[in-house]
């Protein structure tokens, strides 16, 4: 399970009649909580899941690779400034110098919510802090203290509307992200685990397709943190 926060991010949009930014938008994740969803292969990717794969190179190092599967709503109606211009011939045209605009649908839209998919690599040291809670049998129980760091690119699937232009909502590789974790991690029986994470990072996204037109693009740059509850196995290959 998994929830996640986003500071305030510039979203700078650019096409062939405008070219503006609006200052300091706000955005929430889509949390669905607990959910069987999690659990079918079919449906999996409909609620934010993280999937990882890794190796243990010794016993405290692993490398891992996967995808953070995130999902970033922009908060529609919300007012915020916008500076620039706009020649659509539309009811938006104008020059823009720090004026407050309502974010209204009809003005924009913009999500990514299929996902804001980072997908990175990581590696992570983990250490045996079993003795610390008396714990003796670690073929039983065990608890690890667990902290990496990650790095990877962002290929999400925006859903954006502009100023009433057709909705885009494709996949396109759009930049990327770096990111650092530290967590808890309760293994039982050496082989099955319960992890409890905090993961914040940065993500710089300067290529974001928004509209069918190549012409279109948006960029933006935030940071984000997740708190994440997972299960797992640990197996020798």
């Amino acid at each position: 399970m998994l929830f996640r926060s986003y500071s305030k991010s510039d979203l700078h949009l650019k096409g062939e009649n405008y070219n503006f930014t609006l200052n300091n938008i706000t955005a929430n994740d889509k949390p669905k909580g607990w959910h069987i969803d999690y659990f079918n292969p079919a449906r999996m990717t409909i609620p934010q899941t993280n999937l990882r794969i890794g190796y243990f190179i010794s016993d405290h190092y692993n490398i891992s690779i996967g995808v953070d599967h995130m999902k970033y709503v922009m908060n529609q109606n919300q007012i915020t400034t916008i500076n620039g211009t706009i020649n659509e011939g539309g009811i938006f045209d104008g020059t823009y110098n720090n004026n407050p605009i309502i974010l209204t649908e009809d003005f924009l839209t913009f999500e990514h919510t299929d996902g804001l998919n980072y997908i990175n690599t990581e590696i992570s040291r983990v250490d045996d802090i079993s003795k610390i809670f008396n714990i003796n049998n670690t073929d039983i129980f065990q608890i690890n203290l667990t902290e990496g760091i990650g790095a990877g690119f962002l290929y999400p699937k925006t859903n954006a509307m502009v100023m009433g232009k057709e909705r885009y909502d494709e996949f396109h590789i759009a930049g990327y992200g770096i990111s650092a974790k530290v967590g808890l991690n309760f293994t039982f029986f050496k082989h099955f685990f319960l992890q409890t994470e905090f993961k914040g990072g940065y993500i710089d996204m300067n290529d974001i397709r928004i509209t069918h037109n190549t012409a279109d693009r948006a960029s933006q740059n935030f940071f984000f943190l997740q708190r994440i509850i997972s299960i797992g196995g640990i197996f020798k290959v």
